[in-house]
């Protein structure tokens, strides 16, 4: 039997230790929003930058309550939209660019929430037919203007789909009528509601941090890291 020089252990070994430790995600860092812990939350209306117009106000609608499960007070929607609107601000991306004083000093919430919708609606695509929904969020403290946290979140429709046989027509039958029953029904709300649990819970590597209102304040933030 072959031996093998220490040299060579050695380099194996750490070949081995660097694979994996590239498997193991990198710690968040927390220590903005622990320093400024926040505890009321004003949500600003989504920038959309799908092609579908209904995207903005379809995620918008659905942030509040995983906001309020993970322990923060949010401003309601409606009335922080139409606020807007009567200051002046009409659309998304004015509202976005208004300074984080000022959004302080209108609703007085600690921090605010922006969001960004870059897929939103049903595509087409020969042999498969699915409704997606992908958005980026991050969350900025109003008092300091520090980042306290972003994320990302996907969901679709093409997660429980599966083939079930029938061979390429089948696979081109199944796709016309789930592109038929995408486009008839609101399935892509439904899936906005599922990317927008995922984006903003506390549940997750990544996740925001639970707020004073949750029975898990403080005790979840080191498994969160």
């Amino acid at each position: 039997m072959r031996l093998i020089s220490l040299k060579t252990f050695l380099v194996l070994a750490a070949v081995a230790l660097t694979t994996g430790c590239a498997t193991q995600k990198a710690p968040y860092d927390y220590s903005a929003f622990e320093r400024n812990n926040p505890a009321s939350i004003v949500v600003l209306p989504p920038v959309n930058t799908s092609p579908d117009i209904k995207a903005s106000y379809s995620v918008l609608s659905q942030v509040t309550y995983p906001l309020a499960e993970a322990g923060y007070y949010v401003l309601p929607v409606a009335v922080v939209d139409e606020t807007f609107k009567q200051n002046g601000l009409m659309n998304a991306d004015e509202m976005h660019m208004a300074p984080p004083a000022k959004l302080r000093d209108i609703f007085g919430a600690d921090a605010a929430l922006y969001i960004e919708v870059s897929r939103y609606g049903s595509s087409y695509k020969v042999l498969t037919s699915e409704v997606t929904v992908e958005a980026s969020g991050k969350l900025v403290d109003l008092r300091s203007g520090d980042l306290l946290w972003q994320g990302h979140a996907l969901a679709s429709t093409a997660e429980n789909q599966k083939n079930s046989g029938g061979g390429l027509v089948g696979m081109l039958i199944t796709a016309a009528i789930n592109q038929i029953v995408n486009s008839l029904s609101d399935r892509s709300h439904e899936v906005a509601g599922i990317a927008s649990h995922r984006l903003l819970t506390t549940n997750r590597h990544d996740g925001i941090l639970s707020g004073p209102r949750s029975p898990l304040y403080k005790q979840n933030r080191l498994a969160n890291r």
